[in-house]
């Protein structure tokens, strides 16, 4: 039988963060003083006082485009993975497109993210009917999350789905359709970021790459 959590009993709670999304909210606003984040610790500062943390899902893909980028994504990502003991990094993938310039037809090649919309659906489908959680984090600003909410509200309607909107995103379709939305202010990064460096357990370190600031 599935438990319904009330007023006053721990609300499990899943956070599922759009990696991109707020990669590029945080780029927007020019935060990259900000991109050290420890993941985990910022899921925990966006709960409320009867919110337990289950787990983290952190959706992202590995940068394919320029070494430096990529090496940077990668030491980000390890630290992630030696700090953190409830995160969880699910990967989509690039797929590289050609574009051509209308003015000049010049053709470039574009990466463009695949797989993490449907990724985030799918766990977040499979934690609501597997009762993992009573309450659900989506930080994202991209509407084309609404189906999933919209699953969870009509078949799990004792459950209840958040969005957490990055710095200067937001959606008004995921506004209509979560049960409730707010926004990750400054204050909340500025507490949420992982110490520098992160040593991993053979005593290598992990430094915030020098250009993040």
């Amino acid at each position: 039988m599935q438990a319904t959590a009330t007023a006053t009993s721990p609300n499990r709670t899943i956070v599922y963060i759009d990696g991109f999304n707020l990669y590029f909210g945080l780029k927007a606003k020019g935060y990259k003083r900000f991109y050290w984040l420890d993941l985990e610790l910022l899921a925990t500062n966006l709960l409320r006082p009867h919110h337990v943390l289950q787990a983290v899902r952190y959706f992202t893909a590995d940068i394919k485009a320029g070494m430096d980028k990529h090496r940077r994504q990668q030491t980000f990502l390890d630290a992630l993975k030696t700090h953190c003991t409830k995160l969880q990094i699910i990967r989509g993938h690039y797929l590289i497109k050609q574009r051509q310039c209308h003015r000049c037809g010049a053709v470039a090649q574009i990466p463009e993210e695949k797989k993490t919309d449907v990724n985030i659906a799918s766990f977040m489908l499979a934690d609501a009917f597997t009762d993992q959680f009573d309450t659900a984090i989506l930080v994202s600003g991209d509407s084309d999350l609404v189906p999933p909410i919209e699953t969870v509200r009509l078949y799990q309607p004792a459950k209840r789905v958040l969005v957490a909107f990055p710095p200067g995103r937001q959606s008004e379709d995921l506004k209509r359709t979560a049960h409730g939305f707010f926004w990750i202010n400054e204050q909340k990064l500025r507490i949420s970021l992982l110490p520098n460096p992160v040593v991993k357990p053979n005593g290598h370190q992990l430094f915030k790459p020098a250009t993040w600031k």
